[in-house]
């Protein structure tokens, strides 16, 4: 059951991430799965873990990292990615939710879709008003920090399950010990 949460919770989590950096997770997803046991890809999402997807997807990191700092280029690429990043948190949630398979396929890929395409709809809609703001000497920084939140909310949604399982483990040892410890205070009379 645990088990169960903490994918669904990833999934939560790397599609959000999906939102504001179509690539940065896939990446990040990838690489954790080539190279940990923290992720493990079923397949068809295993083919992430390929050298040539891996490389195709740090050179879309690069591209979107760079076209999304710069003011009017932010916009087309806003645009471009309607379909990008909703696909990319549909991925995200399908691979990491329906790891058990107990999550139907298509509910993950609508539940990604629709979570990475909130999050790029509410990004999109603002970036246009923080260049009109700032006349466009705010757009890296508010892009920079977009990054920034993907990339740290990705490793959060990979690495949270695995310390709230580490946690109920302490919690379940820290009561045996405590039911089972040598002294016992005397009771209050």
């Amino acid at each position: 059951m645990i088990e169960i949460l903490s994918n669904i919770g990833t999934a939560f989590g790397l599609s959000s991430a999906a939102g504001l950096n179509a690539y940065l997770p896939l990446l990040i997803v990838a690489l954790t799965a080539r190279f940990t046991n923290l992720i493990k890809l079923n397949q068809p999402w295993d083919i992430m873990t390929n050298w040539w997807v891996i490389g195709v997807l740090a050179l879309l990191v690069l591209i979107e990292i760079t076209v999304d700092k710069i003011p009017a280029v932010d916009t087309v690429n806003d645009i471009l990615q309607s379909v990008g990043r909703p696909a990319a948190g549909a991925i995200l949630f399908a691979s990491s939710s329906g790891a058990l398979g107990e999550l139907n396929p298509v509910l993950a890929l609508i539940a990604g879709l629709f979570l990475a395409g909130g999050v790029h709809a509410v990004k999109t809609a603002a970036r246009p008003a923080v260049t009109a703001s700032t006349l466009g000497t705010g757009n890296w920084a508010v892009s920079l920090i977009e990054d920034v939140v993907a990339f740290f909310s990705t490793i959060l949604a990979i690495l949270v399950p695995l310390v709230v399982v580490l946690a109920v483990i302490f919690m379940f040892l820290a009561y045996l010990w405590w039911k089972h410890r040598p002294f016992k205070a005397p009771a209050a009379s």
